[in-house]
């Protein structure tokens, strides 16, 4: 079982640097709640916008809470080349207990490159590797045979699987290989576990991480009108608004080219949470 997993945000002060104290005090709210583990330095978190220095901050101030909680940091890597990709692995591996390292994206590479891209990168780190799999955002949609290739890869131990519904590539790697598949659509996360998925990557956890960790039909439907909330401007600029509002984070601050949230988009998410 993998689990429950949050990727967080990563807080900002009002003169742009990196809140280590709001970080902290979100993390330890996260694992109360329930969740198995943090993610750091994923989409959630803005990794893209941040400098070298916010980011080895982000990675020790996840690595002491984790410590404290007995609990995995999960490691957000990679770049649309392999070689790159390697190097910024080899950096966070040392913080990490295993590295999610997303599929190359923009260049769309052939399936056999994926896969290869794959092999080169756990050949290079001694942490576990997941695959993550977001074919909107990297533009390359990978068949489930391609994808049972790289799970199958020595040092491999599972997938985030972001497909954005659930097609039948999904039902067969569920069925052929779900104890290594993780949720990464929050909206999907009840259906995908029912199916067999292992556990969940889920953003709106930073939020309502009980919600995540005790997911049944019940709190899914509850769920539904606050992840549609959340998801209906640019991830993560309404999640961070609802965060500051409930006193988890400092401030609301996202970094360009994202903008800040509709105020009646926020308003809606906090009536939807719970």
């Amino acid at each position: 079982m993998l689990g429950t997993h949050v990727p967080l945000v990563t807080p900002f002060t009002p003169t742009g640097e990196v809140d280590t104290a709001s970080l902290e005090r979100l993390a330890r709210h996260v694992l109360d709640g329930g969740a198995d583990g943090l993610v750091a330095l994923g989409t959630t978190g803005e990794a893209a916008m941040l400098r070298p220095d916010e980011t080895e901050t982000v990675l020790r101030v996840s690595r002491r809470v984790c410590d404290a909680y007995g609990v995995p940091l999960t490691v957000g890597a990679g770049t649309m080349g392999t070689d790159a990709t390697i190097a910024q692995a080899r950096e966070r591996a040392p913080y990490a207990d295993r590295l999610l390292v997303v599929a190359p994206y923009y260049l769309r590479p052939s399936e056999d490159g994926v896969v290869k891209h794959y092999v080169a990168v756990t050949s290079a780190v001694d942490v576990p590797v997941l695959m993550y799999n977001i074919p909107y955002r990297t533009g390359r949609a990978l068949s489930a045979d391609a994808i049972l290739r790289v799970l199958a890869l020595d040092g491999v131990i599972g997938m985030k699987h972001c497909p954005g519904g659930i097609d039948g590539d999904t039902l067969r790697l569920l069925a052929e290989a779900g104890e290594k598949v993780l949720c990464g659509d929050d909206a999907y996360a009840y259906p995908m576990v029912a199916l067999g998925a292992a556990g969940v990557i889920a953003a709106t956890g930073n939020l309502v991480p009980s919600a995540y960790a005790a997911l049944d039909r019940a709190t899914h439907e509850r769920l539904v009108p606050l992840v549609d909330a959340l998801f209906s401007e640019p991830s993560p600029t309404v999640l961070k608004a609802c965060l500051a509002a409930r006193g988890l984070i400092d401030d609301p601050a996202v970094r360009a080219p994202f903008e800040p949230p509709h105020p009646d988009t926020v308003e809606r998410a906090l009536k939807a949470a719970f």
